[in-house]
C-alpha cells in the first residue's frame, strides 16, 4: 500500500462528497450574482486579515469583533451567501471530522 495513493484517494473521496458538491454550487450561484460575489470577497478579505493579526500575535479589538459578526450577519440575509456560509461550514466539519480520524489512527505512535 502507498501512503501517497491513499492520501490522493481521500482527497479525491473529500472532492467528491456531497458537502463539496453543495460548496462548490453554492459557490457558483454566489458568482453569478456581482453584489453577491463583492460582498462575500470583501467579508473573506476582512476575515483573512483578522486572522493574519491574530497569527501575528495581535489581538483585533472587540470593536473589529463586533463589526465582523454584525457584517456576518448582515450578509446572511442574502440568501446565496447565507447558503454559502452553510455549505462552507458543512464542508469544514466533514474536514474535521477526517482529521480527527486521522489524528485518533496514529495517536498510538506518539504515546
Amino acid at each position: 500500500m502507498n501512503v501517497y495513493d491513499k492520501a490522493y484517494e481521500l482527497a479525491k473521496s473529500l472532492r467528491e462528497s456531497a458537502e463539496a458538491q453543495a460548496l462548490q454550487a453554492a459557490k457558483r450561484s454566489v458568482d453569478g450574482d456581482p453584489d453577491a460575489k463583492r460582498s462575500l470577497e470583501g467579508f473573506m478579505e476582512r476575515q483573512h486579515m483578522l486572522q493574519h493579526q491574530m497569527m501575528s500575535g495581535e489581538e483585533p479589538s472587540p470593536g473589529e469583533l463586533e463589526q465582523m459578526n454584525k457584517l456576518y450577519e448582515l450578509l446572511t440575509l442574502n440568501p446565496l451567501i447565507s447558503q454559502y456560509f452553510e455549505a462552507e461550514r458543512r464542508f469544514a466539519v466533514l474536514f474535521e471530522d477526517v482529521n480527527r480520524i486521522l489524528g485518533e489512527g496514529l495517536k498510538s505512535l506518539l504515546d
